[in-house]
């Protein structure tokens, strides 16, 4: 990611923060820059860990774990459940309307893909798990995969 496209998402982080009465505040906007740098999904303590490497004051897990909440809120970052790790959300500088955010999970790498579905392939699924007298509780699927790169190391 080069500089004018990290300038166009924060610029757009701090737009959609003030449209919901949210502040993105330097620190918050500096966990959000590092969640977009990162290459793979990291956990709060890696979040502060690489945040205290460039500050000044260091930033203990819990306050990491309060911005990380609070860029969750604001659909800037998304937390993976299967690995309890963040990752910057992939669709926030766009300007078409978003489906339902899925993430294909690299087994080696670890890397992460945000992909989205249509609203009715989660609301068919709802149906489903209805039926079975169950009560969806979160529609977010992370799938275990390989990349394309990881692919080709197996081959």
């Amino acid at each position: 990611m080069n500089k004018q496209q990290l300038k166009k998402i924060m610029t757009k982080a701090q737009d959609i923060c003030a449209h919901s009465g949210g502040r993105l505040t330097d620190k918050r906007k500096r966990i959000l820059e590092i969640l977009l740098l990162s290459k793979t999904p990291l956990s709060a303590y890696e979040v502060a860990d690489t945040y205290n490497k460039s500050s000044e004051n260091a930033m203990p897990a819990m306050s990491a774990y309060r911005m990380l909440d609070f860029l969750e809120s604001e659909e800037l970052v998304h937390k993976l459940s299967s690995t309890n790790k963040y990752v910057a959300c992939s669709h926030i500088a766009c300007d078409h309307a978003h489906q339902i955010p899925q993430f294909l999970i690299c087994g080696r790498c670890q890397a992460v893909k945000e992909i989205g579905i249509a609203k009715h392939i989660v609301q068919e699924l709802d149906a489903v798990i209805t039926n079975a007298d169950y009560k969806l509780i979160n529609p977010q699927l992370e799938l275990q995969c390989l990349c394309k790169a990881c692919s080709k190391l197996a081959e």
